[in-house]
């Protein structure tokens, strides 16, 4: 029996150290996908908004981080979007309405076909850039632009915004969201933003990092084979508590 316990409880040991072993490399492997999903995406080169979302059309969250180009007017409306961080500090993005000319899909979007103005082209928010607070954003530039970035999800109405709130001053918001932005600045609009990724150069606006995406970074496979291996353990353990109770069971022989 001692020597049963002995190998039993060296399997149970073994079988805990291959699930720890496995959990780890479920881990490692997972961040390292993550990570060359993520570059595949971010560094992707970039398509016309028009080829992956509508003004108006559902935003995927697979959307997320995928670069894109429109190519468009700014109107001069800008928002501050206050409280938000950047390398530590605290501050505010810099929101500006861009009314989308050319979406790529030649679908007569744009003033090259002769058939929508500006002021009824869909409206797409674009995040220009960080300022600190206090920093006066730089006007929008003039004319036809073209903006290349990174799609990102619009946001929930932040208490600053919504009907009942806490009141900021014009100009400022403390959320993008959607909605909000179309009672501002009309339809159609983009159901997501665009975060760019070429701010104007001797602008004292800073480049955000890339948005983060979505995904578990886990390799679920290793996760599957560390269960298996710590299942094993367990019937180990299990073998040798039945022993033991079979052999309490049995009766003693009788002295001679």
């Amino acid at each position: 029996m001692l020597v049963l316990l002995v190998l039993l409880t060296a399997a149970a040991v073994a079988c805990g150290l291959l699930g720890s072993w496995q959990l780890d490399r479920a881990e490692v492997r997972g961040a390292q996908a993550a990570h060359e999903a993520r570059d595949k995406i971010l560094l992707a080169p970039p398509v016309a908004i028009g080829e992956l979302l509508g003004a108006h059309e559902t935003f995927a969250g697979e959307l997320v981080g995928r670069r894109v180009t429109a190519v468009g007017q700014f109107t001069g409306e800008q928002l501050l979007v206050v409280g938000r961080a950047h390398d530590g500090q605290v501050g505010s993005l810099v929101l500006a309405e861009l009314r989308v000319l050319d979406d790529g899909t030649g679908a007569g979007t744009g003033t090259g076909t002769g058939t929508v103005s500006p002021s009824d082209a869909p409206v797409l928010a674009v995040v220009r850039g960080w300022l600190p607070e206090g920093a006066e954003p730089p006007g929008v530039p003039s004319g036809d632009v073209s903006v290349t970035g990174y799609l990102q999800s619009g946001e929930a109405a932040g208490p600053g915004t919504g009907s009942g709130g806490a009141l900021l001053p014009d100009g400022q918001t403390d959320s993008i969201s959607m909605a909000q932005l179309a009672g501002r600045w009309g339809t159609p609009i983009y159901t997501g933003y665009v975060v760019q990724s070429d701010p104007a150069p001797e602008s004292p606006m800073l480049q955000l990092d890339p948005p983060a995406l979505p995904g578990s970074g886990f390799a679920w496979r290793n996760l599957m084979y560390a269960i298996q291996w710590w299942i094993f353990g367990g019937f180990a353990l299990a073998i040798w508590i039945r022993s033991v109770r079979d052999e309490a069971r049995e009766p003693a022989e009788p002295a001679l």
